[in-house]
């Protein structure tokens, strides 16, 4: 029972945003809303763009295809939504591993994280082959001779590839040098890229027919025996009809692959902790990046399937890439050209930003205690996880060098849409569970919109093939082990619950002597007369303390008010030293006399150092005494100044206007930093005290979350 509650541990809201890891383990803050959008639109736009729909179109859906790719905009829509609400909540690198960890627990957590960590790594190590293939396509296109040892180590599909390593390599060195530097290189890229989409869209929209729209869905016909999905299974099972492509079910049936072009508006919740204001521009990173894909997919699809038509995809050249033999047989051959230009540039920023997300859930995890902790190192110079980035391309090198990664692609969708089953459900669950939390953006009608995209996402993932469902099924049996065998024993949550709240230590009160015990005082001068508590000759040297020496005489002011005075607006307490004292030593003392050396335990009156004696007059401790364990909500620095300054220096010597310390005088002239009515001080961010070393607290905002 013990085991099952630490596996269903979950992280508090607190701890997960930051405020437990300290700085050490803090990333730096470089992103703004527009980063976000073109962080997002970098790894949304890739090379899926030029020929997914041609693709879908003469497979499965037809010209209907338009359709599909509403239909998987509206699905990605509803979970965009979701992480909206929960990047607001809890904005912290990690995502949907991070949300599931606050919202059901440790070993949920570690699941979603570990299918992260797969659909990340896989996809970085399968577009680097994708990449090299039209590297070496735009080689050949621009007539660049390419020696012959060469061509074996490029553009292959397996085995050693150059061009792969040369692009990894290249992504890992400028991430490990600091994230400025890759968000530079990434708004060139993708602001070229999308030049390069609507020159494409311009050119398609002039060759355009109406009649290659037609029919617009197709009669349906039984798919091919290969392509049986998870779905097809379960009906089959049930006893239901066959599979079938085109019709109306084609429609739905090409959602899945078309929701995998739109994969990576998630990503954006993974930079999270890296971007200032994270609860309000995050939320809006995700939903802009998110609508201006579709819309730049529907309208390449339209112009692609307008422009060539679902009969005329199987006459092209297949040795060229989609779009540019489509281009290429309008006539139009030099567009092919720059659509070359457009995708190794438009899969170049895909790969930066799926190394960019891994490391990031690496990190989260690593932090979290999940993964071995050293992988969380903060770089001292660029502030970025050196190690996480710097393990995770060798991750991506490996694999792509040794595996036949192009035919495990469907295990990038899965993964995905695996997370993203616990996204809404996590909005559904905190809901309910901390409904105290502040939300900057809130997904509309929740209950509702959550369990329906939950359905729709499941759909998706059941239109995926038997085969995907098994490989994944072994890559998450695989890390259910590894957390039981590490994560679970090594967890920052396990060791936080085991280790005892450390004892706070508590200073002795100031106590006085008990009543009857002497407290010794200097013996008066020879002859000299004494009265009240001062000894004799305590008064300043050369200041007269007025012709009436009486109960209020205690300083260099008149003792008594003057005919006519108007009653004086300060206190006059015990503890009292203003111009009208009344406080416990003011009974008949001369304010000429020389008052006694510093005693221990001694209070301060007027600017000098005096017996506390409330002890003779009160029968027991100074009921006034402050506790040095608690902090003095009023404290002000170390040289505090004004007629409200609480520091460690006495007050000033009667008659000095409030003089306190070497440092601080009542009602100074205001200097070039006066920053309130009692201090003058540089750093003095209040109205009680201008503490030359206080430091002031940070303006609100996510800026200073660092």
């Amino acid at each position: 029972m013990r085991m099952r509650n630490n596996m269903f541990r979950r992280l508090p809201v607190e701890q997960a945003t930051g405020r437990l890891y300290g700085g050490r383990h803090r990333l730096r803050v470089v992103y703004r809303t527009r980063d976000l959008v073109v962080l997002g639109l970098g790894v949304m736009i890739g090379s899926g763009i030029f020929k997914i729909a041609g693709e879908q179109a003469t497979s499965t859906a037809g010209p209907g295809v338009l359709v599909s790719f509403l239909i998987a905009g509206g699905v990605c829509l509803l979970v965009a939504l979701a992480l909206a609400e929960l990047s607001s909540i809890i904005p912290v690198a990690g995502s949907a591993y991070s949300f599931s960890y606050v919202a059901f627990g440790e070993v949920w957590a570690w699941i979603v994280g570990w299918a992260l960590v797969m659909e990340l790594l896989l996809a970085t190590a399968v577009l680097a082959r994708v990449w090299s293939i039209y590297a070496t396509q735009a080689l050949a296109d621009f007539d660049v001779p390419v020696p012959g040892w060469l061509g074996d180590l490029i553009g292959q599909g397996k085995g050693p590839d150059l061009f792969a390593l040369g692009i990894l390599l290249l992504v890992v060195f400028m991430l490990a040098t600091g994230s400025r530097m890759s968000l530079k290189t990434l708004w060139f890229m993708v602001m070229a890229k999308v030049i390069v989409i609507g020159l494409v869209i311009a050119t398609g929209l002039k060759f355009f027919s109406g009649g290659n729209l037609t029919p617009f869905i197709p009669p349906a016909q039984a798919a091919p025996e290969g392509d049986k999905t998870m779905l097809d299974t379960m009906l089959g099972a049930l006893g239901g009809g066959t599979p079938e492509v085109f019709g109306i079910w084609g429609l739905f049936a090409a959602a899945p692959a078309i929701a995998f072009a739109y994969i990576g508006f998630d990503l954006i919740a993974t930079s999270a902790e890296e971007t200032d204001d994270a609860p309000r521009k995050v939320p809006r990173g995700i939903i802009t990046a998110l609508i201006t894909a579709v819309v730049l997919y529907a309208a390449v699809a339209v112009a692609l399937v307008g422009m060539v038509g679902m009969d005329g995809f199987a006459k092209l050249d297949p040795d060229k890439l989609l779009i540019a033999a489509a281009f290429d047989s309008v006539g139009a051959g030099a567009m092919g050209k720059l659509v070359d230009i457009g995708v190794v540039l438009a899969l170049t920023t895909v790969i930066l930003v799926l190394v960019i997300s891994l490391t990031r859930v690496v990190f989260s995890m690593s932090r979290d205690g999940l993964l071995p902790r050293p992988l969380a190192h903060m770089s001292r110079r660029y502030k970025v996880p050196s190690r996480a980035t710097l393990l995770s391309g060798a991750a991506a090198v490996v694999i792509s060098q040794v595996l036949d990664v192009l035919t495990l692609e469907p295990l990038v969708v899965i993964g995905t849409l695996f997370a993203f089953l616990f996204v809404p459900a996590a909005v559904l669950a905190l809901r309910r569970t901390r409904p105290d939390l502040h939300r900057p953006f809130r997904v509309p009608l929740a209950p509702v919109t959550s369990v329906v995209t939950i359905i729709a996402v499941g759909w998706l993932m059941l239109n995926l093939k038997v085969e995907t469902w098994v490989y994944f099924g072994i890559w998450m049996v695989v890390g259910l082990l590894l957390y039981l065998v590490y994560g679970r024993r090594k967890s920052q949550m396990k060791l936080l619950l085991e280790e005892p709240p450390p004892a706070r230590p508590v200073a002795a009160r100031l106590a006085a002597p008990p009543p009857g015990v002497p407290v010794a005082l200097p013996a008066p001068p020879p002859g000299a007369a004494h009265a009240g508590p001062y000894p004799p000759g305590g008064g300043r040297e050369g200041v007269p303390s007025g012709e009436y020496p009486g109960r209020h005489g205690t300083g260099g002011w008149p003792a008594e008010p003057r005919p006519g005075a108007p009653e004086s607006p300060y206190p006059t307490g015990r503890y009292s030293t203003g111009r009208h004292a009344s406080g416990q030593f003011s009974g008949g003392s001369d304010p000429r006399e020389t008052p006694p050396p510093y005693q221990p335990g001694s209070g301060t009156s007027g600017g000098y150092d005096i017996r506390d004696t409330s002890d003779d007059l009160f029968g027991g401790a100074d009921p006034y005494a402050v506790d040095p364990g608690v902090p003095n909500p009023y404290s002000s620095g170390s040289y505090p100044s004004g007629p409200h300054d609480s520091g460690p220096y006495p007050s000033a010597p009667a008659g000095s206007q409030g003089s306190s310390g070497p440092y601080g005088s009542g009602r100074p002239e205001p200097g070039p930093y006066d920053s309130g009515p009692y201090g003058s001080g540089p750093y003095d961010p209040g109205p009680y005290g201008s503490g030359e070393h206080e430091e002031p607290p940070p303006p609100p905002g996510g800026r200073h979350r660092r």
